[in-house]
């Protein structure tokens, strides 16, 4: 299969998950949303085993996003204690620039629920997944893009709105059950102190680590030819 179709498919796959987010929130009450969580890692998985078909490390490469996951998940409870300022994003984007959108999406979205085992699930949940999970598909896409840690800095703060805006479509849909734009306004103007002190975070955090989680990807993914 080209790498053409494969991002087709993958696109497509991703576009499903926007839907089944957005109406099984609307359909399912919150006991029942576990299932949108889980047809959500379903989905993220067919898209990264689409990336398998000229890779004959596959089990490294599981390996990297699983640890990649792992730093991901630590970082988010370590942070706890400091509202806003989270390694989270930041090590999504490394993982879809250095391992592939497919990569970056999975680990996104793994990030989101497994870490939610500790702060707790909830609807919230499958918008995280996705919030976290479209900004590890972006930064594989437009790797090629963010060569230097500037450039990528510059894009994780992009990347803190996107996510915040994302929340805060689930707050409007969890308080009036469809969206409403004007609540949804009123919400993200008032939540921009919390979305610039993430943004921040963001920055702050690819500066710190795409030099060393950069190095070591590269080495890896160069000598076993993974993407």
């Amino acid at each position: 299969m080209s790498k053409t179709k494969r991002l087709i498919i993958s696109l497509s796959l991703v576009v499903v998950c926007v839907l089944l987010v957005i109406v099984g929130v609307l359909v399912f009450d919150e006991k029942n949303q576990a299932f949108i969580s889980i047809g959500f890692i379903i989905i993220a998985l067919a898209i990264m085993f689409l990336s398998f078909e000229q890779k004959e490390k596959t089990s490294i490469y599981i390996s990297l996003v699983a640890t990649m996951t792992a730093f991901a998940v630590v970082g988010r409870i370590i942070f706890s204690v400091i509202p806003g300022f989270k390694p989270v994003s930041a090590i999504i984007i490394l993982t879809g620039v250095y391992l592939g959108y497919q990569a970056g999406f999975l680990c996104g979205a793994l990030s989101a629920v497994i870490s939610n085992f500790y702060f707790g699930q909830g609807g919230w949940t499958p918008f995280q997944m996705l919030g976290w999970g479209l900004i590890g598909l972006f930064s594989g896409l437009l790797a090629k893009h963010l060569k230097n840690t500037l450039l990528m800095a510059v894009y994780s703060a992009f990347c803190g709105l996107l996510y915040s805006a994302i929340m805060e479509i689930w707050n409007v849909i969890f308080v009036d059950n469809y969206f409403n734009f004007a609540r949804f306004s009123l919400t993200f103007s008032l939540a921009l102190p919390s979305t610039v002190e993430y943004a921040v975070s963001n920055v702050i955090f690819i500066i710190l680590l795409n030099k060393p989680f950069g190095s070591v990807l590269k080495r890896i993914t160069t000598k076993y030819q993974l993407k």
